[in-house]
């Protein structure tokens, strides 16, 4: 049986992809809901002249929803920027630290002060975003400016944010797939006519002829190629189990392995740094000082300083968050637990260790690998002149999350005997290595 009719024939499964679908449509829609108190045209002025700008990256992860300055205008970055706070507290904060080795409650207690943290970033963002549209007088923006306008908006994207914080939970939970990263999927596919029509307006204009198109078209398929082969591919270290007799049956004695991802931190490196990276451009509307304003322009994409901080920033969240979803302490306890040992190592900490230096240095080489995808808009555009759209940013995101969400499906399919989508091989998820 095919995997297409198995999600037919799988009520539970229909549900899910039914429900996540009905969510991400709720979000569309949200998307094209006003802020009240905004001039619609004024603001499409001002967003013309911020495309390329750090402003518009912002509007890619809103899927567009800043840029009408819509009720999800913030988007679900103010609740990552919190989960980022919350982890590097996790690991400095033996109060978090404890609460996270508790299992369930535990958890449960860390994502309800992700939540409020949720909360306070949007109540911060929100009075900056607009204090930052009252200042723009030509055109006006804001129809009536003052305190409340400036209270009613941050209510308003406060408010947007939380339920679309809801919504990516319910996702995850009654859905499938991450619900936050499927939010973010959404919001960047849904930019995708938009950069086609670009780049076709550029060649009507003679600003990009047939061979840059035919280029980029070649540079995009082949970015597609090298992302999914690396974020497939895995070191597999060789793993036995010694024979164990219990009663009259031997158990044990088979050979296997432990598979560790190249690039075990997936999507989450990039959309980490650029979070921290759009904060400044918060800051600058409650310092508009010239020194602020400074770093904001010298953060732009395409800049040096934005690269380095970019790529400095994704190599960091790569090793730190495989070590927080990837412990090794844990994986060799387990191995030795069950009688498992890795050939010419000895179990228990040595084998910690093996394993912490293996996945160190493959996880160097997905984080320099994420690099050179998500740098790779800023030679496009200063090279050839393309739509910022097309960047290595979105299209890791674009094809991870897909790769992830059709191995959860196909995993649903396989636990209740289907065929999957493969026919000779499985498509593994990254939760499958850690």
């Amino acid at each position: 049986m095919s995997g297409a009719d198995g999600i037919v024939k799988i009520p539970e499964l229909r549900k899910r992809i039914l429900f996540t679908l009905m969510m991400l449509a709720v979000y569309r829609i949200g998307v094209h809901i006003p802020t009240p108190g905004i001039d619609g045209a004024a603001l499409a002025t001002v967003f013309a002249n911020m495309k390329g700008t750090i402003f518009g990256w912002f509007n890619l992860f809103s899927g567009g929803a800043l840029e009408k300055f819509s009720i999800f205008a913030l988007g679900v970055m103010p609740y990552i920027s919190s989960s980022i706070i919350m982890q590097l507290l996790t690991v400095v904060w033996p109060y978090l630290h404890d609460l996270q080795k508790e299992g369930d409650q535990g958890r449960k207690k860390i994502t309800q002060y992700t939540r409020y943290g949720t909360v306070l970033l949007c109540l911060v963002q929100g009075y900056g975003i607009a204090a930052g549209l009252e200042q723009y007088n030509n055109p006006s923006v804001v129809l009536i400016p003052g305190m409340a306008f400036k209270i009613m908006t941050t209510i308003t994207l406060t408010a947007g944010t939380v339920f679309l914080m809801w919504v990516g939970e319910q996702m995850s939970e009654r859905g499938i797939g991450n619900g936050i990263s499927l939010l973010i999927y959404a919001g960047i596919a849904a930019g995708i006519p938009s950069g086609i029509g670009g780049t076709v307006s550029l060649y009507r204009s003679g600003e990009l002829n047939l061979f840059k198109i035919l280029l980029i078209l070649a540079v995009i398929v082949g970015t597609f190629f090298v992302i999914i082969f690396v974020e497939r591919g895995a070191r597999r270290i060789p793993v036995q189990y010694a024979k164990r007799i219990v009663g009259r049956k031997v158990y044990g004695g088979q050979n296997t392995n432990l598979p560790l991802k190249v690039n075990t931190a997936g999507v989450i490196p990039p959309i980490f740094a650029s979070s921290l990276i759009m904060f400044p451009a918060t800051l600058t509307t409650f310092f508009p000082s010239p020194t602020m304003q400074k770093l904001t322009g010298m953060l732009q994409p395409g800049g040096v300083l934005y690269n380095v901080m970019f790529v400095g920033l994704i190599i960091f969240f790569a090793f730190f968050y495989t070590a927080v979803t990837f412990k090794t302490d844990d994986v060799a306890e387990n191995l030795k637990k069950y009688g498992g040992f890795i050939p010419g190592i000895r179990p228990g900490q040595p084998t910690a260790q093996y394993i912490d230096y293996v996945l160190s240095r493959i996880t160097m080489g997905g984080a320099v690998y994420i690099s050179v995808i998500c740098v790779l808009p800023s030679f496009l555009t200063g090279a050839m002149n393309v739509p910022f759209y097309f960047g290595g940013t979105s299209v890791l995101i674009l094809v991870g999350v897909a790769l992830d969400t059709v191995a959860q499906i196909e995993t649903f399919l396989l636990t209740r005997n289907y065929d999957g989508f493969m026919k000779h091989t499985r498509l593994k998820g990254r939760a499958a290595y850690s």
